[in-house]
């Protein structure tokens, strides 16, 4: 009697981890399946598209709110990066970044910056500035609208707050990124 219970214990035992093992392996396919493999780990010349995409949107539907919206930042370089970390450190200037070349989602297409423009034409970083005068921040009304839009923001970040930054990372961490992982194109996310 106790050999067929230790048999009927290891079979469910058995069977719950084959189990749990399938349902690992669905959701792993199913949060890899808007990604693919670059076979040089090239860095984009350009924007990814769905970011191209919500950065227009942020422009467009911050102005039906009257708030000017300026792209301050998109697609960097590695160099360009690099340059930047160098701020506060071998450089003139306050740190304005923790990320070197090939560590920071600018370098891979999926992030941009923003700021504000006055009526007057100058560009400002000020978190509480209310030029549409509705008694809101216009700065948290153009970061309510991206998060609609999908993008994360660097304000709400535990350690370094980078206010004026945005992105979508599809889930990709920066690791995966340098391994030449990219999310897959609208059309080729549909196949």
């Amino acid at each position: 009697m106790r050999g067929l219970f230790n048999r009927v214990v290891w079979t469910l035992f058995f069977g719950g981890v084959t189990v749990s093992l399938i349902f690992t392996l669905i959701e792993l396919q199913e949060r890899n399946s808007h990604i693919y493999q670059v076979k040089d780990e090239k860095t984009p010349s350009e924007l990814n598209p769905a970011v191209e995409e919500g950065k227009q949107h942020l422009v467009n539907q911050a102005a039906e709110q009257g708030i000017d919206v300026v792209i301050t930042d998109g697609l960097r370089t590695k160099q360009e990066q690099d340059a930047l970390y160098a701020q506060g450190r071998s450089a003139e200037g306050r740190i304005v970044t923790y990320a070197s070349g090939g560590e920071s989602y600018h370098n891979y297409g999926l992030a941009i910056d923003f700021a504000l423009r006055l009526d007057n034409g100058d560009v400002i970083w000020d978190r509480n500035h209310d030029g549409n005068d509705n008694g809101q921040s216009d700065w948290m009304e153009v970061v309510e609208i991206a998060k609609g839009l999908g993008f994360e923001w660097g304000g709400d970040w535990k350690s370094f707050k980078d206010y004026p930054h945005l992105q979508m990372d599809f889930g990709l961490s920066i690791r995966e990124l340098q391994k030449g992982l990219r999310p897959k194109p609208k059309a080729l996310a549909e196949e």
